[in-house]
């Protein structure tokens, strides 16, 4: 299996100065290939490769980076050309590839060969060929017998510098489970982040006071002259605030995923067309800040780690029908119950959504013979709610909450 590992880099201010170097020369590369593109006929990412040893002979400055990061420059240009036509077969509107800016262009990455992870003195470093040693924040352990096949070095807009390690393990991922008994089905929301068929109601994180300052920061480099040192200041203030309200977010939904990859052997989820839903008119800053996207695609590949069945299923209707009967009900969207008018089954309506879901799930992956054994009437659990900070605090809704002083 392949996973990305991202630690801190520590570069002394002369080897910063070599990789914002190394970052802005490949830039450089990149364009110069850009330009070639759009002049010259039948090219390829292989044909391309082959010319740099030439270029190296008047272009002396790339004789100071390795070999291994210019090819990989000439191949991210020819997978970005190749991500615009897909665009454009599946019948977006697209434009051309454009010229890359010193604030659009911030890492480079070596393949293959060029670097090393060293431990030197009882502290991890980061070779890297061209450059040197760099300490690390070396957090967590890389997975027993990984190879590292990939490093991207990265400089995000708060100037500080990441490795991302690509590694490979050579175990395969474990086989998904024939007959999952511990499945659950899960609705995402606003009001409340997820809702699942335990019973569990995750709270929404609270971000007001992150986007507070980020909009404080915002107001405050509206004032600056633009491109002053004053106005790089405050920039920097406000690429800080943006990673705060990032990383939080990113936080929550991590440990929230992890814990539904690992507690159950089947996740059912809304195959939800993320993107479609922000650009939908009114609350739509609710639905961005609510990263469902993100937390779909992090349930999905730690699914796949777990050996956990994942399946995305049809989104259509799951709130109206009735989870008990299956009669179809319109309900406004500040109608937070489902009562059916047919069975007069009762329940929240996201926690009726979610019986859909899981139902619709076990149908899809196991067959429609498995789907009815998932009654809600069988075992209907009583709803808790959890907040989002016991989630970060704990990386686990079910642990109980912690009791409040006084009790």
């Amino acid at each position: 299996m392949n996973y990305n590992y991202r630690y801190r880099l520590r570069p002394a201010d002369a080897l910063e100065e070599q990789l914002a170097w190394t970052v802005d020369t490949c830039r450089q590369v990149y364009n110069h290939f850009l330009h070639r593109l759009n002049r010259t006929d039948d090219t390829s990412a292989y044909s391309e490769q082959k010319l740099l040893p030439y270029l190296k002979k008047w272009w002396n400055d790339l004789k100071n980076v390795h070999s291994k990061v210019l090819q990989k420059v000439v191949q991210r240009l020819y997978d970005n050309l190749s991500t615009l036509h897909g665009r454009k077969e599946n019948g977006y509107r697209v434009g051309t590839l454009k010229w890359k800016a010193p604030s659009e262009y911030r890492s480079f990455t070596y393949s293959q060969s060029g670097f090393k992870l060293k431990n030197t003195s009882g502290r991890t470093k980061l070779w890297l060929s061209k450059l040197g040693e760099i300490p690390l924040t070396f957090h967590r352990d890389l997975p027993d017998n990984a190879e590292i096949k990939t490093v991207t070095i990265k400089q995000e807009p708060t100037g500080k510098w990441y490795a991302i390690l690509g590694v490979e393990t050579p175990d395969d991922p474990p086989a998904n489970p024939e007959n999952p008994e511990r499945c659950v089905g899960i609705d995402v929301g606003i009001l409340k982040y997820a809702h699942d068929t335990d019973g569990t109601a995750v709270e929404s994180l609270d971000l007001s006071n992150e986007r507070d300052r980020l909009e404080r920061a915002q107001r405050n480099l509206s004032r600056k002259q633009h491109g002053s040192a004053n106005w790089e200041a405050q920039r920097r203030v406000m690429a800080e605030r943006h990673a705060e309200l990032k990383n939080k977010r990113r936080d929550f939904l991590h440990k929230l995923s992890n814990y539904y990859a690992r507690e159950y052997e089947l996740v059912a989820v809304e195959d939800l067309d993320a993107k479609g839903l922000v650009e939908l008119p009114g609350n739509s800053r609710n639905r961005a800040g609510a990263a469902w996207g993100t937390f779909l695609r992090m349930l999905e590949y730690k699914c796949e780690r777990e050996g956990t069945h994942y399946v995305a299923v049809d989104p259509k209707d799951t709130s109206k029908e009735c989870a008990s009967c299956g009669v179809s009900t319109e309900k406004p969207l500040w109608v937070r119950e489902h009562s059916c008018p047919a069975c007069g089954f009762e329940a929240d309506r996201d926690a009726n959504a979610a019986w859909n879901i899981l139902s619709r799930g076990i149908k899809k992956r196991l067959g429609a013979e498995r789907s009815e054994s998932t009654p809600v009437e069988t075992a209907l659990p009583v709803d808790t709610s959890v907040s989002a900070k016991h989630v970060v605090e704990t990386g686990s809704p079910t642990l109980k909450e912690p009791a409040s002083a006084g009790e």
